[in-house]
C-alpha cells in the first residue's frame, strides 16, 4: 500500500480558499432574506433575527467539536460533512414557515455546517502545512479567500432573490454549495493526523493548560467584540439603510459586497505584517479603527457617498482579526490542538455574534430604532482594543511529561 502523502501548501491554500468563499460568502449574505423571509411569513424583524442568533451560537458552540473532529479524522471528512450540512440548513430555511421550526432547524443545521466549513476546521491543515515563518500569512490568504467569497457573493444572492425569488435562490445556493466544496474537501486529505514531536498531550491537559492561560482567555474575551461588531452590521444594514430613507437596495448590495473586497486586502496584509510585529498590538489597532469609524459614520451625514466610505473602511478591519488570532493560538500553544483551541476562541466570537444579531432585532422590535445597538459596538470596540494590550505572545514553557 502507498502512504497517502500531505498535500502541499499551494494546494491547500486554493481548496481551504474556495471552501472558505462558499461557505462564509453565502453566510454574509443572508441578511438580504430578512425582509422577504420576514413578510412572506407574517413575522417580525425579531423571528428571523433569532434564527441567525441561534446559528451564530450553534456554530461557536459546534466549533470546539469541529475542531476536535478535525485533529483526530482529518480536515477532508469534516469539511464534506459540513458541505451536506448546509445544503440541508439552506433547503430548511426554504420550505419551513412555522417560525419554531425555522429558528430552531436553520439554527442547528446552519450551525454545525459553519463549524466544519470556515475558519476552525481548515485552520488546523493550513497550520500544518505552512512552514512556522510563513504562517501568519497563509492565515492570511485563508481570510482573504473568506472576503472574496463575501464580495462576490453579495451581489450573486441579491440577483437570485430578485430574479428567482427568495425560495428559489436558496435551492440554487444549496447546489452550488456542494459542486464546489465536495471536491475541494478531497483535496484537504491528510495523511493519517499523528504526532510525533514529545510525549503525548491529551485533549483534557489541553483545555486545561489554554483556559489557566491568561493571555488566552484575553484573546476569547476581545474575540467575543468582533462577532457582535461584524454581524449586527452584517444582518442589520440593508434595513437600517431602508429604515434612514436609502431605499435603493443596490447601496446596501454595494455596501456589503465594498465590506469583502476591502478586506481581502486587510486580511492579507494583516497576516503578513502579524509575521513582522506583535500581533497584539495589531488585534489593538484594528478594534480601536473599528469604533473610530463606527463613530465618525454615525455622525457624518448619511449619504450612499458616506456608506461606501464606511463600508471600505470597515472592510479593511472586518476579518483581519482572524490571521492574528489564529497566529497568537499558534504561537503559544503549538499546532498539535490548533483546531480545537481556535473553536474555543471562537465560540467566545460567535456569542458575540448572537448578542449582536439578536439584539439588533430585539431593540429595533421595542424601539424602533438601531441607535443603542450602535452604542454599545461602540463601546465594545474601545474595551477590546484595551484588553489585547497585555496578550503574551510567548510559546507556553510546559513540563516534560506535556511538551508537544
Amino acid at each position: 500500500m502507498t502512504a497517502r502523502q500531505a498535500p502541499d501548501l499551494k494546494t491547500v491554500l486554493i481548496a481551504s480558499g474556495l471552501v472558505l468563499t462558499l461557505a462564509m460568502g453565502v453566510r454574509h449574505g443572508f441578511g438580504f432574506w430578512l425582509q422577504p423571509i420576514s413578510q412572506a411569513h407574517g413575522w417580525t424583524r425579531e423571528t428571523y433575527s433569532m434564527a441567525q442568533a441561534l446559528q451564530n451560537l450553534l456554530w461557536g458552540a459546534f466549533g470546539p467539536f469541529a475542531g476536535i473532529a478535525v485533529d483526530k479524522f482529518g480536515t477532508s471528512r469534516i469539511v464534506i460533512f459540513g458541505a451536506i450540512m448546509y445544503a440541508a440548513g439552506l433547503l430548511w430555511m426554504a420550505l419551513i414557515n412555522d417560525p419554531l421550526l425555522f429558528v430552531i432547524g436553520s439554527g442547528v443545521l446552519l450551525g454545525a455546517a459553519l463549524a466544519c466549513t470556515a475558519f476552525g476546521a481548515v485552520s488546523g491543515i493550513i497550520g500544518r502545512t505552512a512552514p512556522a515563518d510563513k504562517r501568519s500569512w497563509a492565515f492570511g490568504i485563508s481570510s482573504a479567500a473568506s472576503s472574496f467569497g463575501q464580495f462576490v457573493m453579495m451581489p450573486v444572492e441579491q440577483q437570485l432573490i430578485s430574479h428567482s425569488g427568495w425560495q428559489t435562490a436558496f435551492y440554487l445556493l444549496a447546489a452550488l454549495l456542494l459542486l464546489v466544496i465536495l471536491p475541494m474537501a478531497w483535496k484537504l486529505r491528510e495523511p493519517d493526523i499523528t504526532h510525533h514531536h514529545g510525549p503525548h498531550q491529551s485533549i483534557r491537559e489541553a483545555i486545561h493548560e489554554a483556559f489557566s492561560h491568561r493571555s488566552f482567555l484575553l484573546l476569547v474575551a476581545g474575540y467575543f467584540v468582533c462577532g457582535f461588531q461584524v454581524v449586527f452590521i452584517g444582518v442589520h444594514m440593508p434595513a437600517y439603510l431602508k429604515d434612514k430613507g436609502i431605499m435603493d437596495p443596490n447601496v446596501a448590495v454595494s455596501a456589503l459586497a465594498l465590506i469583502g473586497l476591502f478586506n481581502i486586502f486587510g486580511s492579507y496584509y494583516a497576516g503578513k505584517l502579524g509575521g513582522l510585529l506583535p500581533k497584539r498590538y495589531l488585534l489593538s489597532s484594528i478594534y480601536i479603527s473599528r469604533s473610530v469609524v463606527i463613530g465618525l459614520f454615525l455622525l457624518a451625514p448619511l449619504s450612499s457617498y458616506s456608506v461606501y466610505v464606511f463600508a471600505a473602511a470597515m472592510g479593511v478591519l472586518w476579518l483581519s482579526t482572524v490571521p492574528l488570532t489564529n497566529g497568537v493560538i499558534a504561537g503559544i500553544f503549538g499546532l498539535k490542538y490548533l483546531s480545537m483551541l481556535s473553536g474555543f476562541v471562537f465560540f467566545s466570537h460567535q456569542v458575540g455574534s448572537f448578542l449582536g444579531v439578536w439584539l439588533g432585532g430585539y431593540i429595533y422590535t421595542r424601539m424602533g430604532n438601531y441607535d443603542f445597538v450602535w452604542g454599545i459596538t461602540l463601546a465594545l470596540g474601545i474595551f477590546a482594543a484595551l484588553i489585547n494590550l497585555p496578550i503574551n505572545e510567548n510559546p507556553i514553557t510546559r513540563k516534560p511529561a506535556l511538551a508537544a
